[in-house]
């Protein structure tokens, strides 16, 4: 497989972030090659979520993998961490050698169709400290990623997020805004998204 991806990212240059584009981390047929192997080799699970007092399932699937014992809890969903696969390995170091940064974990989302979502949020949880580094990889179907500040309602904004792309946060942006992966009622395919992060 090419090792060959696109260096130059675009800055989304919104206020109190630091935001980074690759749209062609990978090329279409290394990344063709990582959606189908994660597809059938991951181990997906569906947590339940609870929202105004009642529980529902988790409108994607998700798994956690990591090289140490490291929990991750978010919305009052703790997860457990399974060992990083040899492929995972692969994408962690690649991108460790992009930004200069070691990563502990990855937290891996499938989105099945378009009514599978992320709703409103911040990786900002106490484990992942202060001034969080987030890498997110996009496998297949595009999504919109759509991101507003905390404290000023009128800055919005969102990005096509591209198959083989990869999405880098830094800095305060994980305290001055939240995202989200919204629905949508197009008929759509599924998408694979990898967030490598480092959980203390």
């Amino acid at each position: 497989m090419s090792s060959q991806f696109v260096r130059r990212p675009q800055n989304l240059k919104l206020p109190d972030s630091d935001i980074h584009y690759y749209p062609n981390f990978f090329d279409h047929e290394e990344a063709d090659y990582f959606l189908r192997l994660f597809k059938t080799t991951i181990l997906w699970q569906q947590d339940s979520i609870k929202v105004f007092g009642k529980v529902y399932p988790q409108p994607r699937l998700t798994a956690l993998y990591g090289d140490n014992d490291k929990t991750y809890t978010y919305s009052n969903i703790t997860m457990q961490p399974r060992n990083f696969t040899p492929e995972l390995k692969v994408l962690k170091e690649r991108i460790e050698n992009l930004c200069e940064t070691q990563f502990t974990s990855c937290l891996l989302n499938l989105y099945r169709d378009g009514k599978d979502s992320n709703g409103w949020h911040a990786d900002n949880e106490k484990e992942l400290g202060i001034n969080p580094i987030i890498a997110s990889v996009s496998l297949g179907q595009e999504r919109y990623f759509n991101l507003k500040h905390r404290n000023r309602p009128e800055l919005k904004h969102k990005i096509l997020l591209e198959h083989g792309s990869l999405l880098l946060m830094k800095g305060e942006t994980q305290h001055s805004w939240l995202h989200q992966i919204p629905k949508t009622s197009k008929s759509i395919g599924e998408r694979i998204n990898l967030t490598f992060r480092k959980i203390k």
